[in-house]
């Protein structure tokens, strides 16, 4: 598997010894950047060039890694067709790649120790998409992206799910 990998300065260490690993697993790395711990840089440009790769199939999925996650991941968010997952472990990596066939995996370099991380990208890349019921809601998002049209003004009611659709309210 190609996997492109991207973090700021404060997930620099975590990124390095995550694609070294994937690396020896066998997979194509390609790292986008940063090159060092030691200069401040911002995550989303990081985040975004990781997301890119992605969505344009330079790259069949991706990991980022900031101090917590959280940033880098809203930045790959942005791009049309990435499903960036901020991962604490094996279950929510599992899940993410199970529920939400999510395409870039996000970890905080200052919050996750480094074995619970390899545990965590072992999975997520081992992983397959479960579809289903799940696929539904993936079709929303994609909607959304396509279209810019909420889903919920376009599906009303019972859909044979597994749940009753809720609208949100005003």
């Amino acid at each position: 598997m190609r996997i492109a990998v991207g973090s700021d300065h404060a997930g620099f260490d975590l990124k390095s010894a995550l694609a070294e690993h994937l690396a020896a697993g066998g997979h194509e790395v390609v790292d986008l950047g940063t090159d060092s711990p030691d200069v401040s840089v911002d995550y989303p440009v990081f985040g975004l060039a990781v997301a890119r790769a992605v969505a344009g199939g330079q790259a069949d999925r991706g990991l980022c890694v900031c101090g917590t996650g959280i940033g880098i991941g809203i930045a790959a968010n942005k791009v049309d067709g990435v499903r960036a997952a901020l991962v604490h472990d094996v279950t929510t990596a599992s899940l993410a790649r199970r529920h939400n066939d999510a395409n870039v995996v996000c970890l905080g370099g200052r919050i996750t120790g480094l074995a619970e991380a390899t545990d965590a990208v072992d999975t997520f890349f081992t992983t397959a998409y479960e579809g289903g019921r799940h696929q539904k809601r993936l079709d929303e998002i994609s909607q959304y992206e396509s279209s810019r049209t909420d889903p919920a003004e376009t599906t009303v009611g019972g859909t044979g799910d597994d749940h009753e659709r809720q609208q949100p309210s005003s």
